[in-house]
């Protein structure tokens, strides 16, 4: 067991948002030197074994990162046990973790904006259904949340 916490990083179907907080996450530990178990996952289930969204795929890239053998996957009990963060990208996958948490969780629930002063309570935008410009910004938003976070480990 690593001496850092981990973080599994959680939105709706694990193919957008969670993959990028996941990969901004990995990125800003490797660059501080941090040995950390990362992972995300979706509270739904139709995306399993499935890359993540091209756009994400490409959003990652530009910034150097290849997350294209990353595969989706749904969050379980055991999730809630394995890691010490659980962190949703908005607020209604953060109310069905609440629903999902068993009694025996050692994990601390929070929403990912919550660890970027001046944003808190906000959602990460979902870039789905838009163009390419909207994982630029989400993109922006998970990258900004992981340096906190791992500034937050460092301190």
């Amino acid at each position: 067991m690593s001496a850092y916490p981990s973080f599994l990083f959680v939105c709706l179907g694990n193919i957008c948002r969670s993959p990028l907080a996941e990969a901004a996450m990995r990125h800003e530990a490797e660059a501080a030197g941090l040995d950390l178990m990362i992972d995300s996952a979706g509270t739904g289930s139709w995306h399993i074994g499935k890359a993540p969204d091209p756009r994400s795929q490409a959003e990652a890239l530009r910034h150097g990162i290849d997350i294209s053998g990353y595969r989706a996957r749904q969050v379980v009990t055991a999730d809630f046990t394995r890691f010490d963060h659980i962190i949703a990208m908005d607020s209604s996958n953060f109310a069905n973790l609440e629903r999902l948490e068993p009694r025996s969780s050692r994990a601390r629930l929070s929403m990912l904006l919550d660890h970027v002063p001046g944003w808190e309570g906000h959602d990460v935008d979902d870039p789905y259904f838009g163009g390419p410009e909207g994982f630029v910004t989400t993109w922006d938003q998970v990258s900004a949340a992981a340096r906190n976070l791992v500034a937050a480990i460092r301190a």
